[in-house]
């Protein structure tokens, strides 16, 4: 889909008479961008297809292949994740490390990504980090859900991608946690030995009743929806909201 969404691009370009670096300056990108957008070799944006369909007036024809290319621009994996986010009506997450993706800005997400090893490509960052962002599109649904956060103290001391962004991201925080849906909770350093130490937790609940969880330290960290595993899960999440912090 990205080459044929390439293709498309540059064949309205050579139409239109125009150069690819008169393009290129002409919906405010690079030469060398466009080049690879019309190869397959870099996902476009979503902006980089409107100013290209209104450039090359293409009647929408370039502009209306935003869904598909979305599709191509985040993981699989990740576009499920994403997904059974969308569906659910109540989050309970508890994470023993790092930031849940949830709550996360785009620049700590992109400084956690730039760190993996061995390093991803610039594409592959920019994909996760615009694929992790999709995901909190949760926050403005309506009906709201009702997400529900215990984050350990010692991931809100380390400054992930420096000072400035991670000022940015403390904000963020308090920005989520001041919303009247949403539940975010610290749990302190000096707590000794709690129900959360084998790792994370999440339990995922459906207008329907059912109700998925994913705990790394219980189940072999697969995902259950038997509900006596679901229980489990609920008691130990209810077990660290009740020794955190109040919200």
């Amino acid at each position: 889909m990205v080459a044929t969404v390439g293709r498309q691009i540059k064949a309205w370009r050579e139409a239109a008479g125009m150069r690819a670096g008169e393009f290129g300056a002409a919906i405010g990108y690079g030469e060398d961008l466009v080049y690879k957008v019309e190869g397959g070799r870099r996902i476009p944006r979503p902006e980089f297809l409107d100013r290209a369909d209104e450039v090359l007036g293409a009647g929408g024809k370039l502009a209306m292949m935003k869904g598909d290319v979305a599709e191509a621009r985040y993981p699989k994996k990740v576009r499920d994740l994403a997904g059974v986010e969308a569906e659910s009506v109540e989050i309970a997450a508890y994470v023993a490390h790092g930031l849940h993706g949830l709550l996360q800005t785009p620049g700590h997400a992109r400084a956690l990504f730039e760190a993996r090893q061995p390093p991803y490509s610039e594409d592959e960052v920019e994909r996760m980090v615009a694929a992790r962002m999709a995901r909190q599109s949760i926050f403005g649904q309506s009906p709201a859900r009702a997400p529900g956060f215990v984050q350990e103290e010692s991931a809100l001391r380390r400054p992930i991608g420096g000072a400035a962004e991670w000022r940015q991201q403390l904000g963020r925080l308090l920005e989520i946690g001041q919303m009247r849906n949403v539940t975010l909770q610290v749990m302190p350093t000096y707590r000794e030995a709690h129900s959360g130490m084998d790792g994370d937790i999440t339990v995922l609940k459906f207008n329907d009743g059912t109700a998925i969880g994913r705990s790394q330290g219980a189940f072999n960290g697969r995902p259950v929806t038997d509900a006596k595993q679901l229980r489990i899960l609920e008691l130990r999440y209810g077990i660290i909201r009740a020794e955190a912090l109040t919200p």
